[in-house]
């Protein structure tokens, strides 16, 4: 399944990367020189009726192009499950990719992980594949924008609840009066009540410094659908049926006790970049947090969270057959193994590191380490995801409308992370000259309370 990808670029520790927006605009002029081109419409529901629709040309059926095609669409759909969220997808145009994509999300298929994750414990029901004949058959396009944030008026509180401490603040009319952070150890708590019971203590902590409550906003590591919890790292210690009976309407309870003061919780990848589009002033701004995975968010050109789930650590930008794998997804070629401290710790050994079992964490700080004192095999390391991060933008562009890019995560701090910066620019300005997009990083401000007053800011007033 080759195609000619010229690079102008390579990873330097990792040469035989194929960057998804090469591959696509390689298969792209294929199909401009195809004669008998056709058209693939396809529409990605879920059980509520919000559906997503995407259109496009692929390759004459038969033959060495039907494998294209499969590929093509099959990475495509991957990105749009793990961007939009859904679980019903319908397939009009290509009726043998509908069918081998069918297969591949079956219960058995290359998808499964997929397939039960974003379906089944997201969604309520496991992902399915059916194709029609007509365009006309497809559901209509149902893309709504959550209209949260930028709400200051009044007091207000707003929280974010990590992996190791809960953040919380008092906010009066968009000026902190108020912050705190509260250490915590969730991830493994079996007792719901110490999730609920901890949350509301930091609530009662903010309230104290306000003569009233208007309203909540929170943010938090996870899918949230409707300010129920669907999954969330945070809560992996609780038992399934705990999880049904007490966390998925865990802030649905908190909010009863706050005498039903308009309360949102929604991804803290989403308040980022509404934290981010608050400060810059700007708006299209898509958030991408190089961390423990990759997180993301975005804010649309009106100033506006959209109700996806924009979840890149698993969407696919290497499109090479034995990309890395996944190692919870099982799929290759995944943002989490790239944009991560994992990803440091995969190219580590390239770079002539040799860290064993040392955890991700640690290595991370070891490459830092030795970032600061000039080693050029920490630098080697800082450059690779500087240039695969250049060419995942331009992957990232065709999804999103992006004028902005904020840039956060430990992995991007220090030196390494403006190396990442530079070299993501330079890939940018030779490969994607048309783009214009500009790289920010947060100032101090935005990182000490903007997170706080944008979910402080998520519910609309009474």
């Amino acid at each position: 399944m080759s195609l000619p990808i010229k690079a102008a670029f390579k990873p330097i520790l990792d040469p035989g990367f194929v960057p998804a927006s090469l591959w696509n605009k390689a298969y792209h002029a294929k199909v401009a020189r195809d004669s008998r081109a056709r058209q693939v419409h396809l529409a990605l529901s879920r059980p509520d009726g919000m559906t997503f629709r995407w259109s496009g040309a692929v390759l004459s059926p038969g033959g060495a192009n039907d494998r294209l095609t499969l590929r093509y669409i099959e990475r495509l759909v991957k990105f749009l499950l793990w961007q939009k969220g859904g679980s019903r997808l319908v397939v009009a145009g290509a009726p043998e990719t509908a069918a081998a994509l069918a297969k591949i999300y079956a219960e058995d298929g290359a998808r499964q992980f997929d397939r039960e994750f974003i379906g089944t414990r997201i969604f309520g029901e496991p992902v399915s594949v059916k194709h029609v004949d007509r365009t006309a058959e497809l559901p209509e396009a149902n893309d709504g924008a959550m209209t949260l944030g930028r709400n200051l008026e009044g007091c207000r509180i707003g929280f974010d609840l990590g992996g190791s401490d809960r953040k919380c603040a008092a906010v009066v009319d968009g000026r902190v009066v108020f912050s705190e952070e509260v250490v915590w150890d969730p991830y493994f708590q079996a007792d719901p009540q110490y999730h609920i019971e901890g949350i509301h203590d930091s609530l009662k902590r903010a309230a104290a410094r306000l003569p009233r409550v208007d309203a909540i906003g929170g943010s938090s590591a996870g899918v949230y659908v409707n300010n129920e919890v669907r999954a969330a790292s945070l809560f992996r210690g609780v038992s399934p049926e705990d999880f049904e009976t007490h966390i998925r309407r865990l802030f649905l309870t908190l909010r009863e006790r706050w005498d039903n003061v308009p309360f949102e919780v929604v991804n803290d990848g989403e308040v980022t970049a509404l934290a981010g589009s608050m400060s810059l002033g700007k708006n299209r701004v898509l958030g991408v947090a190089m961390g423990t995975s990759e997180a993301a968010g975005y804010v649309d050109g009106d100033g506006h969270i959209r109700p996806w789930l924009n979840e890149l650590a698993f969407s696919p930008v290497d499109y090479r057959e034995d990309a890395p794998v996944d190692e919870w997804s099982g799929d290759r070629g995944c943002g989490a193994l790239y944009f991560s401290q994992q990803a440091v710790a995969r190219l580590a050994p390239a770079a002539g590191y040799d860290f064993g079992d040392m955890p991700f964490p640690e290595q991370l700080a070891k490459v830092q380490e030795a970032m600061e004192q000039g080693d050029p095999r920490a630098a080697s390391i800082y450059e690779t995801i500087g240039c695969y991060f250049g060419y995942a933008i331009a992957h990232y562009a065709d999804f999103y409308e992006i004028e902005n890019l904020l840039i956060l995560g430990r992995v991007t701090s220090g030196d390494g992370g403006q190396m990442i910066i530079d070299e993501a620019e330079t890939v940018l300005a030779r490969e994607f000259p048309d783009l214009r997009i500009k790289l920010v990083v947060p100032d101090e401000k935005t990182k000490r309370h903007g997170q706080a007053v944008a979910a402080a800011s998520l519910p609309p007033a009474y």
